[in-house]
């Protein structure tokens, strides 16, 4: 299915908070991808995701750059890089390259929140997240929640809401089949749901922020020393390596998270 252009992205992405990217991931891609986190989970076991935090009722892997070339092709995607940049400008650096997976029977839906508790500034958007599909989002099975619009609104869901983890009246619930990459303005109130059946359900979580912003997971103290040296010069820019700016900003920064603490 072709990618819609990117002046209809646009109009989605500024009205709604998100655009749902069908057939994204190519099926070897795909499959690649599949494997790679499948493996890391398993390579990392109880310390997954370690690197920033835990989640009750859902595996979690972080500093994924670190962890293989088929993660860094994600991070550097051109198409993707495209629609990053119709939310946050042209100068904007990767924040964090996560991978979620909600367990079966989870019995847990997240609170809706804004990504790094981010509010727009006098600049405009500073946060956009990309949600990659490994598996099908099936309204059972912990699809991703967005309140259209709510991008808009320069409040956060915890400051308006006695509890952010019920149902919001305007929620959308975002399916789509493995492969689906959904594009979101992250100041937009969302968050996974429930998973109620028996499958785990699985995506990365590839995260963007303005130049001028904190990165969620601090890539040059993470990345070990021997990726980055093996990384090109457009990967360098992207991941914020050389950048004193980013540096200043990241190394003191105390809000990493929505949600988790």
């Amino acid at each position: 299915m072709p990618l819609p252009d990117l002046n209809q992205a646009k109009r989605e992405l500024d009205e709604r908070g998100f655009v749902v990217l069908e057939e994204f991931i190519d099926p070897g891609w795909l499959a690649e991808l599949q494997q790679a986190t499948e493996h890391q989970f398993d390579r990392e076991g109880s310390e997954a995701g370690s690197e920033f935090k835990t989640e009750t009722g859902s595996r979690r892997l972080a500093n994924l750059v670190n962890k293989g070339e088929v993660f860094q092709r994600v991070v550097a995607e051109p198409r993707l890089l495209n629609f990053i940049e119709l939310v946050l400008g042209a100068e904007f650096k990767l924040s964090s390259l996560n991978a979620r997976s909600a367990n079966p029977h989870n019995g847990i839906s997240q609170p809706l929140h804004a990504d790094m508790g981010a509010i727009a500034d006098e600049r405009g958007y500073w946060v956009c997240n990309s949600v990659w599909m490994l598996d099908d989002f099936t309204t059972q099975n912990g699809p991703m929640r967005v309140v259209p619009g709510s991008h808009r609104w320069n409040q956060l869901p915890q400051d308006v809401m006695a509890d952010p983890s019920e149902p919001h009246p305007d929620e959308e619930i975002i399916t789509g089949s493995a492969g689906t990459v959904v594009v979101m303005n992250a100041h937009a109130w969302h968050g996974g749901t429930e998973n109620r059946t028996d499958r785990s359900r699985m995506a990365l979580h590839a995260f963007y922020a303005r130049r001028d912003k904190p990165q969620q997971q601090y890539q040059r103290e993470l990345l070990s020393e021997s990726v980055q040296a093996s990384l090109n010069a457009e990967l360098r820019k992207i991941l914020a390596l050389d950048d004193s700016l980013n540096d200043e900003v990241t190394k003191n920064c105390q809000q990493r998270s929505g949600f988790l603490k």
